[in-house]
């Protein structure tokens, strides 16, 4: 599969509006003919009209990886070290100093410290809320402000559409594959609940973004594994878990050759549709259809998300684990013409260290997050893709500036929720490194200059995206929603 040179803006007419018409049902029954049901393709929609107009240059990037720290990292203890603070704030690890002078992070990310002039940073990306599954709807959506209806019980159909999925919707995909993939895991709360923000919302479940599931749930166990596998309390983990490449194969009883009798019945159906609808526009769904087809017959696609059998030597450098293969496998999309990947590292809000926090962070958290994102920036340079390729990672939150201690559950002290105030990690697609925006106060508590908001960091991506301000989605009833709400981070760039 060659990678098309071509991005969003050069198909202007992609920001468009779907609906499901009689067209659409005939398309989705000659699918069920492959075996495929439609849980397999949630893609699978039919277009209508183009609305809008790209603008040719507006981004030197093409493709963007939102690496999701899932819990919330914390900034004092990684990327915004207050070492003169009181020890209560300030904790247990020291800073280091980075490749870039005056930029210091932590002693326990000596991998990205070296490649500080790869990456920059937004010290002050601010908003309301310290709730997990508020914060995971505002940080994983770009908005600010809650839907209507809002429940932190779990996703609904009036939530706002995620990143992912707004991505997945407007921007033309560059063959087979879609625009916008999500691995390696749904985001699962312990209790079984879906967290809220990361599907289509009120675009629709035929919109939501195309996931890749590698690990089946589990409620115990935290963390990068099985290497790095833990449980928050030091309790006993119940179960160890298994990164696998999803099994992408043909329906059992569907041989290739079967396969090959049901796309000759699809041809002819085909013939006997346009002579019935030969005005019909029908290119977009067949779009959709051929995409069906390959990901069970193109070994490229296969491949790229095989990254359990890739080279020992490739293996090592991300790390065998679940951080490292899942940003393999990103890096593997991205170069397979996949625009938006997000990438989930940590199930289960991993990154919430309320308690035994700088134990988690330095042996099980940190090292495999520093392996896997410097092999990631390593591998996207000497591959030519880093400038055409956005970088960002950021948690649902802060953690607060006071350490707490909960001695019922943890036997080390830890921080809790706080969205007034994270740091956002950049790098790629044209951002300058050895750069920071931003500042917090003397506790790292609140912005102290240029204050950011989920909306800027979410314009940041969608511009990299090539998606133009003027941009948006249609609903079922062809009204606009718009896409930005708010202006990419000035100083990135």
């Amino acid at each position: 599969m060659s990678r098309s040179t071509k991005t969003p803006l050069d198909h202007p007419d992609r920001l468009s509006r779907r609906t499901v018409s009689r067209r659409t049902a005939i398309q989705a029954g000659t699918v069920g003919l492959l075996g495929l049901g439609i849980d397999h393709l949630q893609e699978i929609r039919a277009a209508a009209a183009p609305v809008g107009t790209a603008r040719k240059g507006y981004a030197s990037a093409t493709s963007c990886i939102y690496i999701f720290l899932s819990g919330g990292l914390s900034q004092h203890d990684s990327f915004d070290m207050k070492s003169d603070a009181p020890d209560m704030i300030r904790g247990e690890f020291n800073p280091i100093s980075t490749s870039t002078p005056g930029i210091q992070i932590c002693e326990h990310l000596p991998l990205l410290a070296q490649r500080s002039h790869l990456w920059a940073l937004c010290r002050s990306l601010t908003h309301p809320r310290n709730d997990h599954s508020e914060g995971h709807m505002i940080m994983l959506t770009g908005r600010t402000e809650l839907p209507r209806g809002f429940s932190s019980g779990g996703a609904r159909p009036s939530d706002w559409p995620s990143m992912a999925a707004i991505a997945g919707d407007v921007i033309v995909p560059r063959n087979n594959l879609p625009p916008a993939v999500v691995l390696p895991e749904k985001l699962v709360h312990r209790t079984g609940r879906v967290i809220p923000g990361q599907l289509a919302g009120e675009m629709g479940w035929r919109r939501d973004p195309w996931l890749i599931e590698a690990s089946p749930f589990c409620s115990t166990a935290y963390g990068a594994y099985p290497e790095y596998e833990f449980h928050h309390a030091d309790d006993k983990l119940d179960e160890s878990r298994v990164f696998a490449a999803p099994r992408l194969a043909l329906p059992q009883g569907v041989d290739p050759q079967r396969l090959g009798g049901r796309l000759e019945l699809l041809a002819d159906l085909d013939r006997q549709r346009r002579r019935l609808e030969e005005h019909a526009a029908i290119q977009s769904l067949e779009r959709y259809r051929q995409r069906a087809i390959s990901l069970v017959t193109e070994s490229k696609v296969r491949s790229a998300m095989d990254v359990t059998t890739a080279d020992d030597r490739i293996q090592d450098r991300y790390g065998r684990n679940s951080f490292g293969r899942s940003l393999l496998m990103a890096r593997r999309l991205v170069e397979a013409g996949v625009n938006l990947v997000q990438v989930n590292l940590g199930n289960n809000e991993a990154w919430d260290t309320h308690g035994n926090a700088f134990p988690h962070l330095k042996d099980n958290l940190f090292p495999p997050t520093d392996r896997a994102v410097s092999a990631l920036l390593d591998d996207l340079h000497e591959r030519g893709l880093l400038d055409q390729t956005l970088i960002v990672m950021a948690g649902e939150f802060g953690r607060t500036p006071k350490l707490s201690t909960l001695t019922k559950l943890y036997q080390g002290p830890g921080r809790d929720h706080w969205g007034a105030s994270q740091t956002v990690f950049f790098a790629g697609g044209g951002v300058q490194g050895g750069n920071v925006i931003g500042s917090t106060d003397k506790i790292g508590a609140y912005p102290d200059s240029n204050p950011q908001r989920p909306e800027n960091m979410a314009a940041t991506i969608y511009r990299a995206l090539g998606i133009p301000a003027t941009g948006v989605w249609r609903d079922e009833l062809d009204r606009p929603h718009t896409i930005y709400h708010g202006r990419p981070i000035e100083g990135l760039v």
